[in-house]
């Protein structure tokens, strides 16, 4: 069955790109579906041609896409996926991003730079997207850049209870890796009941990627410290984090975040760091070379499903997380 029906005759069909087809079966099975058959094609020049293979026509539509590399193909394909769903009758879509594409460009640092978050969320709403529905993003004033419904999830609660069975009875801290994470860290402090700490840390405006760490402000000698993010993307941050900690007396450091990126040098930096554990969601597909031993991968797909549930059943999304 590719579909459910609901009173009215409403029916709820998921949809899904090609950059993680694994994630979209995982929802699929949690929703007692299957995942909408799509025709794809790679024409030669490079464009995609997307046709779905039954009718759509009055359909409630969640289309699920990891923006994963290559990026800019992975959007342009979720938004051909959705003008074709809104050229052919679908009554309402919704866009499924896990991990959403340039949201951390969310605003200017300097004069003449774009505000690429926004276009973003202007480009799903000219294809025909309806409502959007994101894991952890950059920043929450990127929920204001869509014109229409935001549906923005947590992966903390799946995370901060995996990383508390594996620091269950030792000292732990959890550990910003710089200012702009501290509201972050301070949720999963009141989840755990930790005290928190933050790492004080300067970027070079002009070189990409390059942290350099100053200072570690809060408890962290002799205890474990849980370092927490949004994402790990080359990975420079955290592990120059961690090595901070060890200098200043850390006993152990765990590392979490919702989106593994892990660009470029990110895998081995990570596995040849002091870290002991890397624990993440599958928001993101690992392909194998970057998998590594000290990684963990927690899967988002339960509540993927029971938030698409939610908005297909006109129920409450914030009750997922109101506890």
């Amino acid at each position: 069955m590719t579909g459910m029906k609901a009173a009215g005759q409403k029916k709820l069909m998921l949809f899904s790109g090609r950059t993680h087809p694994e994630l979209a079966k995982e929802v699929a099975e949690q929703l007692g579906i299957e995942v909408a058959p799509t025709r794809f094609q790679d024409f030669a020049n490079g464009e995609i041609f997307v046709r779905y293979l039954e009718s759509v026509r009055g359909c409630d539509a969640f289309v699920l896409q990891c923006h994963a590399s290559p990026i800019n193909e992975s959007v342009m394909e979720q938004l051909i996926m959705v003008d074709a769903l809104k050229r052919a009758s679908a009554k309402r879509i919704t866009v499924l991003t896990p991990f959403l594409a340039y949201a951390r460009q969310d605003k200017k640092h300097r004069g003449r730079e774009p505000i690429s978050a926004r276009l973003m969320t202007d480009l799903f709403h000219t294809a025909g997207a309806n409502r959007l529905m994101a894991i952890d993003l950059h920043t929450d004033q990127i929920q204001g850049f869509f014109d229409g419904p935001v549906d923005h999830l947590f992966a903390l609660p799946l995370l901060a209870d995996y990383v508390r069975s594996r620091v269950a009875g030792e000292q732990f801290t959890v550990v910003s890796p710089d200012a702009g994470r501290v509201r972050t860290a301070d949720r999963w402090a009141d989840r755990l009941g930790a005290p928190l700490a933050i790492i004080h840390k300067r970027r070079d405006p002009d070189v990409a990627n390059e942290v350099k760490v100053h200072e570690v402000v809060g408890d962290v000698e002799g205890r474990t410290c849980v370092l927490v993010d949004d994402m790990i993307d080359t990975a420079g941050t955290i592990v120059k984090a961690a090595d901070a900690l060890f200098d200043q007396g850390a006993d152990k450091v765990i590392a979490a975040a919702t989106h593994g990126v892990l660009s470029g040098p990110a895998a081995e930096r990570l596995q040849n760091s002091r870290i002991s554990e890397v624990v993440i969601t599958n928001s993101l597909p690992i392909p194998a070379e970057r998998d590594f031993d000290k990684l963990t991968q927690l899967s988002i797909a339960p509540l993927l499903a029971r938030a698409i549930s939610e908005v297909f059943s006109d129920g409450s999304v914030t009750s997922l997380f109101e506890h």
